[in-house]
């Protein structure tokens, strides 16, 4: 049973819209989530994985406003992210109204090559702009917290993301170090979570208006720094899991009337069938949890007309960027490399870059904001050189698994068999009814025909190669 202050209830009571009772947002935050689930489109299609859970005997409903969406049927004992198809990135745990965000900025908006996320972790919209953007172009993906930028990190590698460039900053300083550099951003704000009380049965008990009035001070600020960094004619979303006016509607009002020339609400009513049913006025979206049988959650979506007034001069240049471009002799190995060794071809539109021995790929948009700011990850790490040749890397198999070849060195791994390797053993290759037992050097090992990881074939066995933090102490 939820546990609501009664000095919330009557607050909210006021903003309820007309044709909504009490009773029936009572009744719905005291009722469990569904459970749900967005396909991951950058390793998988939906109708495989469908397929593949169906026969696992899943039932699925689908989300009206996300393709890749669904609410679930399941075991009520198995623990989805203990399942291997969940360590191997092939689906995302993430609640319905969450998957909103992403679909609005993107809605009419499928060209945008530069987006910023202002407030990523632990990754769920991150993951989901980056399977919209289909790992093309470059998505920033900032987090403030330290301890959640792993998180967000641990994430974005899982689900195969090879365009993205994390950051570590508080998202106020991005209209003053990235003015006016993306065609879209995201502002998926910190906020009081009300919307989250039937996950969390206490995120109402100790409410307190004065908390909301001052996170919203915040969100006032950081929408302001969002909408600096978004260039003229892009479009910058807001959302929140909160339901109060004062952090949702309020603070979209305040930017308009900060930059009344410059700022257009965009109305969200066609953005799904049913949209209108939780569409406000202004055309945002107040998503109430009764609604959809969903988290509350808010999403407003708005349009730069012009461009404005830079509030701060732009910052001197970062000093020692660690990594430069390697040159021709050098793309040429590290690209015969994994052509010889995996049949994978690297992809075009990326940037080689070298820092020590360390060979990486850059998103080729990310040239541009080359000292700019400091970042906390780039692209992905290819491989290290060896004093003969290169060790590859996890997240570059991972990450570049669209790019294999149909006639690359792939061992497709049996149920059994892949969760050995997710719990770091070798496997014998007298379990391989056609397996060739000469030893063959470095080899991909995949499930679902997905890349699980790396092994080297020994011939007797496949040595383990997966990442020690990486290695599972239960699977289901």
């Amino acid at each position: 049973m939820a546990q609501i202050n009664p000095q919330y209830l009557t607050h909210i009571a006021t903003e309820l819209p007309a044709h909504l009772n009490m009773d029936d947002f009572i009744a719905a935050c005291n009722r469990p989530l569904r459970k749900s689930i967005r396909v991951n489109t950058l390793k998988i299609s939906v109708t495989q994985f469908v397929d593949i859970m169906t026969d696992k005997g899943w039932r699925f409903e689908a989300i009206p406003w996300c393709n890749e969406g669904f609410w679930i049927t399941v075991a009520t004992d198995i623990q989805l992210g203990n399942m291997i198809e969940h360590i191997q990135g092939l689906f995302y745990i993430q609640e319905a109204s969450s998957m909103l965000p992403p679909v609005a900025l993107l809605q009419n908006n499928s060209e945008s090559k530069l987006i910023l996320d202002v407030a990523s972790a632990p990754g769920s919209k991150t993951t989901q702009l980056a399977a919209l953007m289909d790992n093309q172009g470059l998505l920033i993906a900032n987090e403030y917290s330290a301890s959640r930028v792993k998180i967000l990190h641990a994430n974005i590698l899982r689900m195969g993301v090879k365009q993205c460039a994390l950051t570590h900053f508080d998202g106020k300083v991005f209209g003053e170090y990235l003015f006016e550099k993306f065609d879209a951003v995201l502002l998926d704000a910190p906020c009081g979570g009300e919307g989250t009380v039937r996950k969390d049965t206490n995120a109402l008990k100790n409410w307190q208006l004065e908390d909301v009035v001052e996170i919203a001070d915040i969100q006032k600020q950081l929408i302001e720094s969002a909408f600096l960094a978004l260039k003229p004619g892009g479009t910058l979303v807001y959302s929140t899991c909160t339901l109060s006016q004062i952090e949702n509607q309020q603070i979209c009002h305040f930017l308009k009337q900060r930059y009344p020339d410059a700022v257009e609400f965009v109305p969200l009513d066609d953005l799904f069938p049913a949209a209108t049913d939780a569409c406000t006025d202004d055309g945002f979206l107040h998503v109430w949890p009764q609604i959809f049988d969903s988290e509350g959650f808010f999403v407003a979506k708005i349009l730069k007309t012009a461009s404005v007034e830079r509030l701060k001069k732009q910052p001197k240049l970062q000093r020692n960027f660690p990594f430069s471009a390697a040159n021709d002799k050098q793309v040429t190995a590290i690209e015969q490399y994994f052509n010889d060794t995996f049949n994978l071809q690297l992809p075009p539109a990326h940037t080689v870059m070298i820092r020590d021995d360390e060979y990486w790929l850059f998103p080729e948009e990310f040239i541009q904001f080359t000292g700019l700011m400091r970042y906390q990850r780039i692209g992905i790490k290819l491989a290290d050189a060896m004093k003969k040749g290169f060790k590859v890397k996890h997240e570059a198999i991972i990450g570049l698994s669209k790019f294999i070849t149909s006639d690359a060195k792939i061992i497709e791994l049996d149920s059994q068999q892949a969760e050995s390797f997710l719990m770091g053993r070798d496997i014998a290759t007298d379990t391989f009814a056609e397996l060739d037992l000469a030893p063959k050097g470095e080899m991909i090992v995949s499930y679902h025909n997905s890349p699980l990881g790396i092994v080297k074939h020994l011939g007797h066995r496949l040595k383990n190669n997966l990442p020690r933090d990486l290695v599972k102490d239960k699977i289901e």
